[in-house]
């Protein structure tokens, strides 16, 4: 970060801008890069957020040659772009841009890359600052790191180096463990950004506003009036085009070990002392390592796997059915587990946890349940629509809040039904949301970590899911669900043994 000598440092107004250096993106030619990591960088640069002095540097199997790998990343910023296109903007930052070719076990290429830094530092200014994006599968993570240590290229006598590392971490918590300890053995523990895009969301962000800059809810934010936390992430589609990544790696792993677990951390942890990475940490850290699966993993779990059926109207087919699935596969689609955490806190308050493809439609949630009031001086008849009132703080699709209440319905009788009051950001703030991605990238650029999970955490959370997913692999048979729905019988059984029911987002 460049500091303003002329800038009041209680002026809100002026965003923070990252200095000078450059990213350089394996995997550049894939579809995260295309998609999200591209048009990230351009929207950056629209906003001012990046400095004249920003390289963008790709390095991909397949040789474009400098002319074609340009124009691919126009293409791939103009498709993505959040904000308005500035050929301006664009230029500026096709000034920076570089491909080196090869494979990842080529030495020569790697040579190439140092070159490519070294002539950056000197053309563009980057002053021997360089983040390594590895958009790449995670098999490839540890051949990346190995060769970015042999070449030199993760030290340098001036400036910075950092690695950001795309989930999921590792394939269990030994993989974990094998992989923090080969990127620990390259770049400090500083220098290491996990990225966990559903933690750059805004609405994620909000949870801690939500909670901390606020005195009404933390009251109520115990066992003695919550009755359980339901947290959903759910997609109306399927697998698409990833099976081979998806298949072998499921549901719990692609979402469970990361997104949610995070977002249950969000919601559970203890006032942290000041808003900072360590702090945030630390707290995040209390739960996660307070935070079990029920000892009968079979009574409080559920994993399935779409049919065909119909979902948004069209005719769709089961996940044994997609391009590339094995017909013998048992990889779920869907997941979810009940936590508890043993914190006085929480003690006796259940989080449920699930996710899915082909379900009913797209939303993630975390929805808060208190309990019902100890004394109703109403009649039974009067309360028969009001359920138990709830918080829900709504990540995606429709960003905000919702606290359902009961209140009289209008009339001569007394009747009681639940109503809803509604935050959306949409129409609360003029300004819109920035992707994710936005603020993930500016963060590693400002060498910012709040938002990154640390090792540890990774590795509490591997701790946490390794149990059930073991349980799972013993099972040789998987339950199914049909697609558009909201996931199989066996998941709702699951909470009517506990006297509860899922919510319908």
């Amino acid at each position: 970060m460049v500091d303003n000598p002329l800038r009041d440092p209680r002026d809100r107004r002026l965003p923070r801008i990252a200095g000078p250096c450059s990213l350089i993106l394996f995997g550049v030619t894939g579809d995260l890069a295309k998609k999200k990591l591209i048009p990230a960088v351009y929207d950056l640069a629209n906003r001012g957020l990046l400095p004249p002095g920003f390289a963008l540097v790709g390095f991909a199997r397949q040789d474009f040659g400098k002319q074609a790998f340009s124009k691919m990343i126009k293409q791939a910023a103009k498709d993505g772009a959040r904000t308005p296109w500035s050929e301006t903007v664009w230029k500026q930052l096709a000034a920076g841009i570089r491909f080196v070719p090869g494979e990842f076990d080529d030495d020569d290429a790697w040579e190439r890359l140092g070159k490519t830094m070294e002539e950056l530092d000197r053309q563009q200014g980057t002053g021997g600052n360089h983040a390594f994006y590895l958009s790449i599968p995670p098999s490839l993570f540890p051949v990346v790191v190995s060769q970015i240590k042999k070449h030199g290229l993760a030290e340098s006598s001036q400036g910075w180096r950092r690695v950001v590392i795309e989930k999921p971490f590792g394939h269990d918590l030994a993989t974990a463990q094998e992989l923090n300890t080969i990127v620990a053995d390259v770049f400090p523990s500083q220098s290491v950004f996990r990225i966990d895009h559903y933690l750059g969301k805004e609405t994620v962000q909000n949870i801690l506003a939500f909670r901390f800059a606020n005195g009404m809810f933390e009251p109520i934010w115990n066992n003695h009036y919550v009755d359980h936390v339901q947290i959903t992430m759910a997609e109306d589609i399927g697998i698409g085009s990833r099976a081979g990544y998806y298949d072998g790696i499921g549901a719990a792993r692609d979402v469970i070990q990361n997104h949610l677990l995070q977002l249950m951390a969000l919601i559970a942890m203890e006032e942290p002392v000041s808003f900072n990475a360590k702090s945030l940490r630390i707290e995040k850290q209390k739960i996660l390592a307070n935070a079990r699966t029920p000892a009968r993993i079979d009574l409080h779990s559920a994993h399935a796997q779409y049919d065909g059926g119909w979902a948004g109207g069209e005719k769709v087919l089961g996940y044994l059915e997609e391009q590339g699935i094995p017909q013998t596969s048992t990889t779920e689609t869907y997941a979810a587990m009940r936590i508890d955490i043993s914190t006085r806190r929480w003690a006796g308050v259940p989080f449920y946890l699930r996710t899915g493809k082909r379900l009913g439609r797209r939303v993630t949630e975390l929805a808060v349940i208190f309990k019902r009031a100890p004394h109703q001086p109403f009649s039974k008849h009067d309360v028969e629509e009001l359920g138990q009132n709830a918080l829900v703080m709504r990540i995606q699709p429709d960003e905000g809040v919702t606290l359902r209440f009961g209140a009289k319905v209008p009339g001569t009788t007394m009747e009681i039904r639940d109503v809803n009051m509604d935050f959306a950001y949409g129409g609360a703030f003029v300004e819109s949301s920035p992707e994710a991605y936005e603020r993930l990238i500016l963060d590693v650029l400002l060498g910012d970590p709040p938002l990154f999970p640390h090792r540890e955490e990774v590795e509490l959370s591997w701790e946490i899911l390794d149990p059930v997913i073991e349980h799972w692999s013993k099972q040789k048979t998987i339950d199914t669900y049909p697609s558009g729905t909201w996931g199989p019988e066996s998941a709702d059984k699951m909470l009517a043994r506990d006297g509860r029911v899922w919510r319908r987002p």
